[in-house]
């Protein structure tokens, strides 16, 4: 990772995450990133967490997987201890038992998921509605769950080299928009907002948040049919130092995220959550080398 205003991974961990040295595809390992996210958002949801600290976590969590393999970490440990890790640094702490039993249920119902995917049954019956089992109070799994959380924030801070400055986009977003006339749109406003609040695409660790925002408002306009001055000697964009390319690069990672997913590839990234299942997979999956 650069040491800039903004840890971008450098090119080399782009053309080749260690994930994919591993042997997990790059769509695959997108999917997951993309849901390590979701169950982040889900979690800071539940306890109740300022937006800050949630949106810190999510791009910490995509920082992580440049310098680490899917193999050796699981997306849920790591999203817990992400999330962990960015209440301490937005000064807004959240109790261990209470992100602990979040991610408990939010891991049981992932697996309820994967047992029954929604909808009807081979049988032809309805699938049963999930219900939550509390943990046992003497049991192993509030314990396990903890070495894990203290695992991954240990583990987050040294692979990062303790580099988890984050540069969250909202307030470039708001001056931006002032520039180009458009704080008076409030569907602008919230429509871009909640592009950049899709920070389960790995863009917050590829480009810097000029870039980010530009593809924000892009989305947004051209959502809405707001034109904007786009001409050879006009770009609205460069007004703020970003490349069109690299616009149009952001605007497709974002989009990436609203493609409809087979149930089988929703199925595999449920099963891919710790890195048990992922470790399981690359054995089924990993094509034999005859031996010379």
């Amino acid at each position: 990772m650069s040491t800039s205003l903004y840890p971008l991974a450098s090119l080399a961990q782009i053309e080749k995450t260690p994930s994919r040295e591993d042997g997990i595809p790059e769509e695959l390992e997108l999917d997951l990133r993309a849901f390590g996210c979701k169950l982040i958002y889900e979690a800071g949801v539940l306890l109740r967490q300022k937006q800050v600290a949630v949106a810190t976590a999510q791009i910490l969590f995509q920082r992580f997987w440049y310098v680490t393999s899917m193999k050796q970490f699981g997306i849920g440990d790591i999203g817990m201890g992400a999330l962990y890790l960015a209440s301490k640094l937005e000064e807004c702490p959240i109790r261990m038992r209470d992100l602990i039993n979040v991610y408990d249920l939010l891991l049981q119902r992932t697996t309820h998921k994967l047992k029954h995917p929604p909808g009807i049954s081979s049988s032809g019956a309805p699938c049963p509605e999930f219900k939550y089992v509390p943990m046992s109070y003497f049991g192993n799994t509030f314990y396990d769950l903890k070495d894990a959380l203290v695992v991954a924030e240990m583990q987050i801070l040294k692979r990062l080299g303790f580099n988890v400055h984050v540069v969250l986009p909202y307030g470039t977003l708001v001056n931006y928009l002032r520039v180009l006339g458009l704080t008076e749109r409030e569907d602008v406003s919230s429509k871009a907002w909640g592009y950049l609040n899709d920070a389960r695409t790995p863009v917050y660790a590829l480009y810097a948040v000029p870039t980010i925002v530009s593809a924000a408002i892009l989305l947004a306009t051209r959502h809405l049919g707001i034109a904007l001055p786009s001409s050879p000697e006009c770009c609205w964009w460069e007004l703020f130092d970003a490349d069109w390319e690299d616009v149009w690069s952001v605007a497709g990672h974002i989009m990436r995220l609203y493609r409809e997913r087979t149930p089988d590839e929703q199925a595999r990234v449920l099963s891919l959550v710790s890195k048990k299942g992922v470790r399981l997979w690359l054995e089924d999956n990993t094509p034999m080398h005859p031996h010379t």
